[in-house]
């Protein structure tokens, strides 16, 4: 089995989630179809009108907008809904703390502003925050990585296990191996250390 280590676009670069409330970006089960659930396939209950998922979205923006008063940072913030979920994006320099390592901090910010959602609504969010671009370009890496390892399981016939990763980063992930025919990927371990496992398909 390989290991395949995740690149950095940028090492200097300060890069989801363990929620009692909120919902995660990959389910508990193992597989690609599971992190697809996530994000609403096959799911029984009702999906929240797009009224509803703005109000989220408007609720969280207030909450993030107080959390930059109090630490003194200056960003804009747009709340929106998109794929289903609300989203709320903060631009502006001097954020990269905000984010941390391999995205931390904005996991740890995205949670609690979930938290704050629940509290107003009475209802689980799938909230996205993003800080400065963040996600944008760390999907971006993590379909590399992706392909990457198709590549290798395709050539030796072997399982690639990468390494560990947020829920953010395995949905990434099995997004990209699920679209690929002659591959499957599952996810493995648990938090903090739950990786991603590509392998030739049945």
């Amino acid at each position: 089995m390989t290991d395949t280590s995740i690149p950095r676009a940028d090492e200097s670069l300060d890069e989801e989630e363990t929620a009692s409330v909120a919902v995660d970006e990959e389910t508990d089960g193992d597989t690609a179809s599971d992190a697809e659930e996530a994000n609403g396939a096959g799911r029984e209950k009702k999906a929240p009108a797009d009224s509803d998922l703005f109000r989220q979205s408007e609720i969280a923006a207030d909450y993030v907008e107080g959390l930059l008063d109090i630490l003194d940072y200056d960003g804009d913030i747009d709340e929106l809904v998109s794929a289903g979920r609300p989203v709320v994006e903060v631009v502006g320099g001097r954020l990269q703390s905000l984010v941390g390592q391999r995205g931390a901090t904005l996991e740890a910010l995205q949670e609690l502003t979930r938290l704050a959602v629940f509290r107003q609504t009475g209802s689980p969010s799938r909230l996205l925050l993003d800080v400065g671009g963040y996600r944008a370009t760390r999907r971006k890496e993590l379909a590399a990585v992706a392909r990457n390892a198709v590549e290798k399981v395709k050539e030796y016939g072997e399982p690639v296990r990468l390494e560990p990763m947020s829920a953010f980063e395995r949905k990434c992930v099995h997004d990209v191996v699920n679209a690929i025919a002659g591959v499957e990927s599952e996810s493995e371990g648990v938090e903090p250390n739950r990786r991603i496992v590509v392998r030739p398909a049945d």
